[in-house]
């Protein structure tokens, strides 16, 4: 199980553009999509990794606890579907229906979005306010898959919360982020980023 940290995105930076088609309803999602949302969670996730596995019922909670205050909630797979098919759209499809996902979950077949978000591993979790502007990035809590150090602390998304209760009061994330730890990111043959180092 490779155990690879994100990249952390520097705070203040601008959320990138994205239009990807969402596994679950065929249909385009962007980042306008989110307009009018008091902040947005952006995600990176695949369905194979055992780290996304320990958390994806924290992370289906989370979303219906915030989405009810407003908060928009976007998950994306950027993940080489020809060398990792359990990660195809299909699959991603089933994924969300049997985690209870109640936000889009989108394919980044061509890889860029990841990149653009530097993106490194899954899951990777990005907090922007209400002008777009990164708050938070880093970990969903300090629990872990078994087997990992931390594997005994329970599944509660306090980072991620924290991060979404300061942004709604107007405060600022805690300045102590810590980098989520999961699966690299499967970059297509010859595709991986100049930040990736695993």
């Amino acid at each position: 199980m490779a155990a690879t940290p994100s990249t952390m995105l520097a705070l203040g930076t601008a959320a990138p553009a994205f239009s990807l088609p969402d596994a679950v309803t065929g249909r385009s999602t962007t980042l306008k999509t989110f307009e009018g949302s008091k902040a947005l969670v952006v995600m990176f996730l695949c369905n194979h990794c055992p780290f996304v596995k320990h958390v994806r019922g924290e992370l289906a909670r989370v979303a219906r606890d915030y989405q009810a205050r407003g908060v928009g909630f976007v998950a994306i797979s950027s993940n080489d579907v020809e060398n990792y098919p359990e990660d195809a759209p299909a699959k991603m499809k089933e994924q969300a229906r049997d985690a209870g996902y109640t936000f889009p979950y989108l394919f980044d077949e061509a890889q860029s979005v990841a990149k653009a978000y530097r993106a490194a591993c899954t899951p990777d979790f990005f907090v922007f306010d209400a002008s777009r502007r990164l708050a938070y990035r880093g970990r969903l809590d300090d629990s872990r898959p078994p087997g990992k150090t931390g594997a005994s602390t329970p599944v509660t998304g306090a980072d991620l919360r924290a991060a979404l209760d300061a942004v709604l009061a107007g405060r600022a994330a805690p300045a102590e982020q810590k980098p989520s730890i999961g699966c690299n990111i499967k970059w297509k043959p010859g595709n991986e980023p100049d930040y990736y180092g695993g």
